[in-house]
């Protein structure tokens, strides 16, 4: 019904335009005759409902009308000008149809066909209620500021659209340079740039419009100036905002989003290639061990969108396990799910789950990793991260598995920690059965600290944060890798994708480009500013000392080791040191019957001597907090 009406709309229109222009031509008293107009208006009107018709003039939504809307009009009115002008030439060789009555048409004819359209949406926007944008009416919309480019801002504006006078009002706009000041967007003030804000504030509340939150509409603020921009919206107490990036079936409409700690830690961001991940994954059994973790459960997330046969989720934890199986039953319940309860360090139960259930891929993710506290319970660190590690390898073989992606740290250089120790451990013994050439290929993805996961510093600063301090640091010169969950997810499947049948490359650990390193500092500051908050004022920071067994800086690289691009972006390949596995199988045992006897003290020496680049730390203390 609306297609009609705005055919019928649109032939009414043209009508009207040819007639118009012959008035304006002839004046209203000396018209040709009767029969020569009608015959015209005919002609012109079925040209025009065949024109319009071709050109899809019907099918456009005046809601959204565009200047693309008014390019195909322009185009489409002069076609029928033209087809009219060769029409009547043929029947009457153009009698009664000077030559300035086509072109006062068109002109014409493209008022009547977009003036309705623009007018229509700017009525939908909002645009036509004077009073509401003299800021009379809505007295409960919320005053924003936009800053970044114009250009942007002009975005950002008819991203808004109608909420711009429902829900928003945009009281001015801050621009990155000083010489756009003055000028206008949309009918709202570009008022300085963005080293006067503080100024612009003030002044827009002496005006009765203070700001009540600010709208970052650049896309690619640097994360120090994003840092610094965060501090001075801090230091006047209003929030930092940015546009969502798209409406979706939970959000219809535009909307505000807070910044967050990813935006202001700040990495580029690396572009995936699906397709491989996709073949990797469908229509194949998949096994996730720790599947209840944070990168266990961002595995299975993202594994489940690529349509495998099967998920296989392995945790030892009834709650984590309970948690990931209703994450899949919710999001994908068309894919079958196995949920399994069982720990990596038993051999018979790991190995009768591999036969029954015949993986062709596995991801390892299980593995305790919180250093003081394997600092503090030794045995326990080993059993898990070495033998839970080579019981899931050696079961992986015995069923025939395509590949097994190994979950690695940036502790394992160097290590000068249990946890860092064993991590490199449970690398060298996958590295060797990588290296023999079996059936089952073995990729090892070493990253770094994980933005948000279990055990990790952003939820024990959120915690402290929301307890009003202190926020505690070990040390001010701490730095570590940051990476978010998702993206370290799916740089490790592109990994296991691309990597998976080059035979040249086996015995490698594969390490996640992570960007440089952060100050913990920075980001306690940065989460403290995050929360609306001014460090060391609101709330302070104090420095307790390096924990057992911590470093104050990570790598990702062993001196001795050589850097290699791999073919994923964001990847590099590391040929660690390797040991044959036949050599480490007598100290593997002796360290196996320490560990089950908790002897911690032959643990730490046998782990020197298995990887002799560990620096041995003193005994620790018992307390991990």
């Amino acid at each position: 019904m609306k297609r009609l009406l705005a055919i019928v709309h649109d032939v009414i229109m043209a009508a009207l335009a040819l007639g118009i222009g012959l008035v304006l031509r002839y004046g209203p008293n000396d018209l040709p005759a009767t029969e020569a107009i009608v015959l015209a208006l005919a002609v012109f009107c079925v040209i025009s409902a065949v024109v319009f018709r071709l050109f899809g003039l019907a099918r456009g939504m005046w809601r959204f009308a565009s200047l693309t809307d008014l390019r195909q009009i322009a185009l489409a009115a002069t076609v029928v000008v033209a087809a009219f002008l060769f029409a009547m030439f043929a029947i009457n060789r153009l009698d009664a149809i000077p030559r300035s009555v086509p072109v006062i048409t068109w002109f014409v004819l493209v008022v009547l066909l977009g003036g309705p359209r623009i007018l229509y949406r700017m009525w939908k926007d909002g645009g036509l209620d004077v009073v509401r944008r003299l800021g009379r009416l809505e007295p409960e919309a919320q005053n924003l500021l936009l800053l970044g480019s114009v250009s942007e801002a002009d975005h950002a504006l008819r991203s808004l659209g109608s909420d711009a006078g429902r829900r928003y009002r945009v009281v001015g706009i801050v621009e990155m340079q000083a010489k756009k000041t003055g000028r206008w967007v949309r009918g709202v003030e570009v008022l300085g740039e963005i080293d006067r804000l503080p100024d612009v504030v003030q002044r827009l509340a002496g005006r009765g419009l203070a700001p009540q939150a600010l709208v970052l509409t650049k896309s690619d603020l640097q994360p120090a100036a994003l840092r610094h921009l965060t501090e001075q919206a801090v230091a006047l107490r209003l929030p930092v905002r940015r546009l969502a990036s798209a409406p979706g079936l939970d959000r219809p409409e535009p909307s505000l989003e807070a910044i967050t700690i990813d935006d202001l830690l700040g990495r580029p961001a690396v572009r995936f290639d699906v397709e491989p991940v996709r073949r990797l994954i469908a229509g194949r059994v998949v096994l996730v061990t720790g599947a209840g973790g944070s990168i266990g459960s961002e595995i299975v997330r993202q594994v489940a969108g690529y349509g495998p046969k099967r998920i296989v989720l392995l945790d030892h934890g009834e709650l984590a396990l309970y948690e990931v199986d209703r994450l899949l039953a919710e999001r994908f319940p068309a894919v079958e799910r196995v949920g399994l309860l069982a720990s990596v360090r038993d051999a018979d139960r790991i190995g009768e789950i591999f036969r029954e259930q015949q993986p062709a891929l596995v991801f390892h993710a299980a593995a305790l990793k919180h250093v003081p506290l394997v600092e503090a319970n030794v045995a326990e660190g080993v059993l898990t991260n070495v033998f839970g590690t080579q019981i899931v390898a050696d079961a992986a073989v015995a069923a025939g598995a395509e590949a097994v992606v190994v979950i690695s740290t940036d502790k394992a250089i160097r290590p000068t920690s249990v946890m860092g120790a064993s991590k490199r451990l449970a690398e060298m013994y996958c590295q060797g059965l990588d290296a023999e050439g079996g059936r089952t290929r073995f990729i090892t993805v070493r990253f770094g600290n994980v933005l948000g996961s279990t055990g990790s510093v952003v939820p024990l600063f959120k915690r402290q944060i929301a307890a009003g301090g202190p926020v505690t640091v070990t040390h001010p010169d701490m730095r570590r890798y940051f990476m978010t969950v998702a993206e370290a997810t799916s740089l490790v499947l592109q990994a296991a994708a691309i990597e998976r049948h080059r035979e040249e490359r086996r015995g490698l650990v594969f390490v996640l480009d992570m960007g440089e390193p952060v100050r913990i500092v920075d980001l306690a500051r940065t989460m403290i500013v995050l929360a609306g908050l001014r460090p060391d004022v609101d709330v302070p920071i104090t420095f307790t000392g390096l924990r057992p067994g911590e470093k104050l800086f990570e790598e990702l690289f062993d001196g001795g080791e050589r850097r290699n691009p791999a073919a994923v972006e964001g990847v590099f390949v590391a040929r660690a040191q390797m040991v044959e596995r036949a050599r480490l199988r007598g100290s593997l045992d002796r360290l196996a019957l320490a560990a089950q006897r908790g002897d911690e003290r032959a643990v730490r020496q046998l782990l020197a001597e298995l990887v002799p680049e560990m620096a041995v730390p003193a005994a620790p203390r018992r307390s991990v907090a």
